[in-house]
């Protein structure tokens, strides 16, 4: 049996609106998906430029008050430091031990060049350039850090590499 005219109108309204309704919940979703992934990417940027200024605070520290200052106040309790030549250091007691001399005549200062963070936002690393200046000589080199939060929310780094060869002056 064929639907009168009003009623066809009727079936074909709901069947609009239904389509309609379908269409917002597809698009609330997709929207929902963008926002989740697009505001986690917002973070771990935001993460990014907090690391890279923890390590710039770091260097500039070490500016301010030595390095032997500086690399005991941001070493976590089980980091671990690599040099040319030499087995690792492990632990803050002997990287302690390591910075003992007097760092009086000696500038060493850094600049991060790239930071990354994980999502979960409590390991990192950054890497970037580095100088050493002493009396008439300026040392330049690369470095790489890994980062890690502590129970208190602060950034230490758990490895810490240098390696010289971008020439002296």
């Amino acid at each position: 049996m064929p639907f009168n005219q009003p009623t066809r109108k009727i079936i074909i309204l709901n069947e609009h609106f239904h389509r309609t309704e379908q269409m917002k919940i597809k698009l609330t979703k997709i929207l929902l998906l963008f926002l989740f992934f697009g505001c986690n990417k917002h973070v771990s940027l935001d993460m990014n430029k907090e690391l890279i200024a923890v390590d710039n605070a770091f260097s500039a520290l070490s500016k301010e008050k030595g390095m032997n200052y500086a690399f005991l106040a941001y070493v976590a309790e089980d980091g671990v430091m690599l040099s040319p030549n030499r087995m690792p250091i492990v632990g803050k007691t002997k990287i302690k031990a390591l910075f003992q001399n007097n760092d009086s005549e000696t500038e060493f200062t850094w600049e991060p060049r790239y930071a990354d963070v994980s999502k979960s936002g409590e390991l990192g690393y950054t890497y970037g350039t580095y100088q050493i200046k002493t009396e008439g000589t300026i040392q330049k080199g690369t470095y790489v850090s890994i980062w890690k939060k502590d129970i208190k929310g602060n950034w230490k780094f758990v490895l810490d590499s240098g390696n010289d060869g971008l020439g002296n002056q």
